[in-house]
């Protein structure tokens, strides 16, 4: 039974995003039925109604009338360093991307954050889909325009990858640092996605350095946060 802390429907809300978000509910799976539901926890029927209700609210869960409830979550920790296409293909997921734009800009702000001998970068724009599926985030990485790279926008990425491109040039990523925040999507960025302007999406900026500690990658990327998670481990050792 739930214990009586708090409103019951938030709590059985909570156990099962848990459970989804854990991937123990795998994407795409049914729901147990509302009458299942309610002896689970113990409550009435119109409990789990509300309880479902706040799952779809969240994106966790889409209800198809006559039909149940589906998982629509399929988020899972990314180890990002080699890139979203290697990282993604490693939890199974292929995806594909369209390069919007590759060119040669000047960045002061970021020359001047990071204390850059040039505001000079190579910026690659660029959407991602699932195969066959709908967009997943946009992503804009800046480059440092150094010789081995600066001729990018003429002859493009090495094999369509920037991680590869970054290796191929001797930028081997070593450490980063990054920030994570929510924000609306703009009317040409809901565009690009086939969403609703004003959408919330996850915004991920990591920036990165070699092992000498040379400039390598600042990537912003829009997150669908119904494909993508934030997972964090600390340890009491490292307080």
């Amino acid at each position: 039974m739930i214990p009586d802390v708090g409103l019951k429907h938030q709590r059985i809300a909570a156990i099962l995003a848990r459970e989804i978000r854990s991937g123990s509910v795998g994407h795409g799976v049914q729901l147990p039925g509302e009458v299942e539901l309610a002896k689970r926890f113990a409550v009435s029927r119109n409990t789990v109604r509300s309880a479902l209700a706040v799952l779809s609210e969240d994106g966790l869960i889409t209800t198809r009338t006559g039909k149940g409830s589906f998982v629509l979550f399929d988020g899972r920790p990314l180890d990002d360093r080699l890139g979203w296409t290697h990282a993604l293909a490693e939890q199974g997921v292929e995806t594909q991307v369209r390069v919007l734009a590759l060119t040669l800009e000047q960045d002061h702000e970021l020359a001047e954050r990071l204390a850059l001998d040039s505001p000079d970068v190579v910026v690659v724009q660029r959407v991602r889909m699932i195969v066959g599926g709908e967009a997943i985030s946009i992503e804009r990485s800046c480059l440092p325009a150094v010789e081995s790279l600066r001729d990018l926008p003429e002859r493009g990425l090495e094999n369509d990858s920037i991680a590869a491109t970054l290796r191929r040039a001797g930028f081997h990523l070593d450490h980063c640092e990054q920030r994570l925040w929510g924000r609306p999507l703009d009317p040409e960025e809901a565009a690009l996605l086939g969403r609703p302007e004003g959408t919330w999406f996850l915004h991920t900026r990591r920036t990165s350095w070699t092992a000498d500690d040379r400039f390598a990658e600042q990537l912003d990327s829009l997150l669908d946060p119904r494909h993508f998670e934030l997972s964090l481990t600390y340890s009491e050792a490292g307080r």
